[in-house]
């Protein structure tokens, strides 16, 4: 990456924070886990505890709430679920443009996979990592990665 957009980069992250991130089972619409905190951050392995029966929901919706200084053209995110540093599936989702100055609340609806690929919970635990990936457009911010407990 070119010195130019290594330091738009920085520019950038350095006024963007994630302020929390929910997940909402779909269809009963429970909240099964909330977690404060900057998740964007990519110097620490952050941690999650969810309950064991997200495993069990159809369509959880991602809930998060981010703040920029900076505009952002074309924000997106690649979610990429890793079990034991192995990719087993990949998200892509567009937020689009981030006014300056701005916060922002951002839904986004994540598909379960078929039965017959889920895993027990038992073998997840502490197994699975979910790396995160922020854009604008095709300009890399940051890589923060959580690491997912089932309790």
């Amino acid at each position: 990456m070119s010195e130019g957009k290594m330091g738009k980069a920085e520019e950038i992250l350095s006024g963007f924070q994630v302020h929390w991130a929910k997940l909402i089972d779909v269809d009963s619409e429970k909240v099964l886990w909330h977690g404060s905190g900057d998740f964007s951050n990519p110097d620490i392995e952050h941690e999650a505890k969810v309950p064991k029966e997200i495993l069990q929901s159809r369509v959880v919706r991602r809930e998060i709430c981010f703040s920029s200084a900076e505009p952002i053209n074309k924000f997106r995110l690649e979610h990429r679920l890793l079990f034991k540093g192995r990719a087993l599936e990949e998200w892509y989702f567009e937020y689009g443009f981030v006014t300056p100055n701005s916060t922002n609340t951002w839904h986004s609806n994540i598909d379960a996979a078929p039965e017959s690929q889920l895993m027990p919970a038992s073998v997840l635990n502490g197994n699975v990592v979910i790396e995160t990936k922020y854009f604008s457009e095709d300009l890399h911010l940051s890589t923060s990665s959580i690491r997912l407990f089932y309790v």
